[in-house]
């Protein structure tokens, strides 16, 4: 069970890995001043393709629930995202933005009924200070809309993963992935044209390519994995997982764009990867009471209410317990 759940940790972490690639792909591959259409060029071709290949649309309910993950994970946290980029330097956006565990912990326990412990709080916390170290620089500015945008963007991603845990589709991973980038591609399409207008013409090989990658490796086989994880994992786990981002973009900023890692990003590396590590243990098994000795008298009643406890079968308290979890 150990190795399966560190499978499927490292799997999910390959996600965010990949997302740390997004702005090193975006400077050298695709044309500038275009990142709202680098946004829909990524969601929505990896999601038609998913749907595509996996021919199942949404029923029932599901039609709206994808419409509002796909907004809460794709459209509306690309927006904010693109606009704290604009108006932050990217060390304050992605410091900012490092307080997303703390909030899917904290609407975890609101919404799922999790336990937010001190370990949690702590890891948090350390990640925040983990990524600020890493990447803020002693110069950045702090501008109000751009702080604002990242703090919602953080807030909008925290609630489509606990959201998306407490929604478990019927649907296969890659159908119900798919349509979440549909949603997200569809709500960014209107207002990429409005604000940036119709494509460039003359984009070339380089640009397609970078498109292609964002679109088929950044989108359809990231978000699978991520959602894989979220169905498998809690999601507090899982959003300390982001943290990877910043930290896999500054080691390739250092690998290939030829930049310089001073000591105290080392120490930040450091911070973050153990902030990770904390998060993903799980909390030991609870003890069970001690068994009465051998010929013990049991109290009047006991043997009645152990017969019910054990003929409660999938009604029983842990099977609501799950029920709650899962929720629909």
């Amino acid at each position: 069970m150990r190795g399966r759940r560190f499978g499927i940790v490292v799997l999910t972490a390959l996600a965010p890995a990949v997302w740390g690639s997004t702005y090193l792909v975006t400077t050298e591959l695709l044309p500038p001043g275009r990142p709202l259409l680098a946004a829909v060029l990524r969601a929505l071709p990896a999601g038609l393709l998913l749907v595509a290949i996996t021919r199942r649309l949404p029923r029932g309910i599901w039609w709206w629930r994808a419409l509002l993950l796909g907004a809460l994970n794709i459209g509306v946290f690309f927006a904010l995202l693109f606009v704290a980029a604009y108006r932050l330097p990217g060390g304050v956006a992605a410091t900012v933005g490092a307080v997303q565990p703390l909030l899917a912990a904290g609407l975890s326990a609101a919404l799922l009924g999790d336990r937010l412990s001190a370990r949690t709080a702590v890891a948090g916390v350390a990640g925040v200070a983990g990524v600020s170290l890493l990447v803020l620089r002693s110069e950045a500015r702090l501008d109000a809309v751009g702080v604002a945008a990242a703090l919602g963007g953080a807030l909008v991603m925290a609630t489509g993963v606990v959201l998306a845990k407490r929604w478990t589709s019927p649907a296969p991973l890659l159908a119900t992935t798919g349509w979440q980038l549909v949603a997200g591609g569809l709500l960014l399409l209107p207002v990429a044209l409005l604000a940036e207008g119709l494509p460039p013409a003359g984009l070339t090989a380089v640009n397609y390519a970078g498109y292609a990658y964002l679109s088929l490796i950044g989108a359809a086989v990231a978000y699978a994995l991520w959602f894989r994880g979220i169905r498998e994992l809690p999601p507090t786990a899982v959003s300390f997982l982001g943290l990877l981002s910043p930290l896999v973009a500054t080691v390739l900023g250092v690998v290939l764009a030829g930049e310089r890692l001073n000591a105290l990003q080392g120490v930040g590396g450091a911070v973050v990867l153990a902030a990770l590590v904390a998060a993903q243990r799980r909390p030991g098994p609870s003890r069970r009471p001690a068994r009465p000795p051998s010929g013990t008298a049991r109290p009047r009643g006991t043997d009645h209410a152990h017969h019910r406890l054990r003929s409660s079968g999938p009604g029983g308290t842990q099977d609501r317990e799950r029920g709650a979890v899962a929720g629909t």
